[in-house]
């Protein structure tokens, strides 16, 4: 009988692997990139002990403890560096890698009809979600072993193999567990949407206990499975039961998953679903207000998390003269000179990374004209009094908006931290106008997105790529020397770094009119090609 449950599971997770033939591989790269470009860097800033244990000092405050976790910073090798400051943040990913998939593969695939199709033929009822589990398990154990021994390849003095391998089974168990958790709310939540919400506030809340709970009353902490990566100390002491206790959690997961999956019925969930209004309002039988609608929890939960950047970010700037004092190539990442405080100076730094992670949900959020496009909802709504310009129009409206909120949010969390903390405070005019100095440059990966479902409307994903180029070669292109020439291949190597820069309208007005111009282009486009059915 059990056998019968999980009959053809082999079959189906070499289909859905095949699916993810290249979302997979992408998630792998990005994560193993970051990684292993971060400890070479840490050996060039600090070559000695003595500025390693400066910079420990400097990660000793409640705030870094608050992002970064807890961290050894008595023996504050490379190795300890690396995991302190790298280890949690990319774990957080790590975590978002498995939710998606697993959303992707359960929930997402019963709301499109996929799964439905599946049982038709002769398979187990256990078989879908198991093959999903099994390519989770596959990706897991891949992120691990390449970054395991990615690290040890290095070939640095502090980061041994036993480390190594406890740093790459970190992130595979963390990719076990949040995966765990999104199979347990497909079976609970009735829609995609309230899997992929659900399972991404469990990561947000387990982030954020921890962090209130390390600088507080760390005993506590035990309770989020994020602080297990950090209790695990790599390169330190190696403490391996943390990690063993979240594999351990991730199989009990998937055991719950099964169980409610299997007395359930197809596209039904356990949570009660809310009754909708019996009419609709006006607004939101429009395009505008049904996709906004569609959109709202996560453009909610990005507007929360950009303000909380900020701040975070915000809070820093009280130790920033100890964090950057004597240390000749930290400062390389710098771009200002003496005339001006070393606060203004890190500001455009800081407004690279900032710009950039908000430019993340205003491209989500026209990305998903294309989604609707995919799964064949279009022509429902074109086949009203809808024209598609209107409709790409409402997509568009919600995105640039979108842009602009979530730039402001983390504007206004920096400056809140920052004057909390400073002695002299903070100008918000100087803040916030270093921000919206990269809008038009956020305007111009918006038009090119919409250039592309005009156009090109099968390599919107590509874009992803052009926004990782762009943080790379910005953010890090002061320590790596890079050309000038390379950063102006991104709309964001043209903004003038405000308050360092003389700020000059010319190529805010370019980049918006370029932006402008590619949305129209992609109106055009729109407007003429065939619209894809599912």
């Amino acid at each position: 009988m059990a056998k019968n449950l999980i009959a053809k599971t082999g079959h189906l997770t070499r289909f859905i692997l095949r699916l993810d033939s290249i979302k997979i591989p992408l998630w792998l790269v990005g994560l193993t990139f970051f990684t292993l470009i971060v400890p070479p860097a840490f050996v060039g800033l600090f070559d000695s002990q003595q500025e390693r244990d400066a910079m420990a000092e400097t990660m000793a405050n409640p705030a870094m403890t608050a992002m970064v976790g807890p961290g050894d910073l008595g023996n504050y090798t490379i190795g300890a560096m690396t995991a302190h400051q790298m280890l949690l943040m990319t774990a957080v990913v790590a975590g978002l890698m498995g939710i998606l998939l697993v959303c992707r593969h359960t929930r997402a695939d019963e709301e499109d009809g996929r799964v439905e199709m599946v049982r038709s033929l002769p398979v187990g009822r256990l078989a879908y979600l198991n093959a999903t589990i099994i390519t989770l398990v596959f990706a897991s154990i891949a992120l691990a072993a390449i970054n395991a021994f990615g690290l040890y390849a290095l070939g640095i003095e502090s980061m041994d193999f036993e480390g190594s391998l406890l740093y790459g089974i970190a992130l595979g168990a963390t990719t076990l567990f949040f995966g765990g958790v999104a199979a347990v709310f497909a079976q609970l939540s009735d829609s995609s949407r309230g899997t992929t919400g659900y399972s991404i506030a469990i990561l947000l809340v387990a982030y954020l206990f921890r962090a209130i709970t390390d600088v507080s009353y760390e005993a506590l902490s035990w309770i989020s499975p994020l602080a297990w990566v950090t209790k695990a100390e790599v390169y330190s002491t190696n403490n391996w039961w943390p990690i063993l206790l979240m594999i351990g959690a991730s199989i009990v997961l998937f055991i719950i998953a099964n169980y409610l999956n299997s007395i359930r019925d197809l596209e039904s969930g356990f949570l009660p679903a809310k009754p909708g209004k019996r009419y609709a309002s006006a607004f939101l039988q429009s395009p505008t207000g049904l996709a906004l609608r569609l959109q709202r929890t996560g453009i909610i939960s990005w507007a929360i998390g950009m303000y909380v950047l900020g701040a975070s970010y915000g809070s820093v700037f009280g130790d920033l003269e100890s964090f950057f004092e004597g240390n000749e190539m930290l400062g390389q990442m710098l771009n200002g000179d003496d005339d001006v405080s070393l606060v203004e100076q890190f500001i455009p730094m800081l407004m690279i990374v900032i710009s950039l992670l908000a430019t993340i949900p205003p491209i989500m959020a026209i990305n998903k004209l294309r989604g609707e496009e995919k799964k064949g909802r279009l022509d429902h709504l074109l086949g009203r009094a809808v024209s598609r310009t209107h409709l790409m129009g409402s997509y568009l409206a919600i995105s640039v908006v979108n842009g602009f909120v979530m730039l402001s949010l983390a504007a206004i969390g920096l400056w809140s931290a920052g004057a909390a903390v400073m002695e002299e405070g903070l100008q918000f005019g100087m803040i916030y106008g270093a921000a919206m100095a990269y809008y038009p440059a956020m305007l111009v990966m918006i038009g090119i997105v919409v250039f592309m479902i005009g156009f090109i409307p099968k390599a919107t994903s590509f874009i992803w790529l052009y926004v990782l180029y762009s943080f790379f070669v910005l953010y890090l292109g002061g320590l790596f020397q890079f050309s000038e020439w390379i950063g102006k291949i991104s709309p964001f190597g043209h903004v003038p770094q405000a308050p360092i820069e003389e700020f000059t309208w010319g190529p805010l007005i370019v980049l918006s009119a370029l932006a402008i111009v590619l949305m129209i282009v992609g109106f055009i486009g729109f407007n003429k090609r065939d619209i894809e059915s599912s």
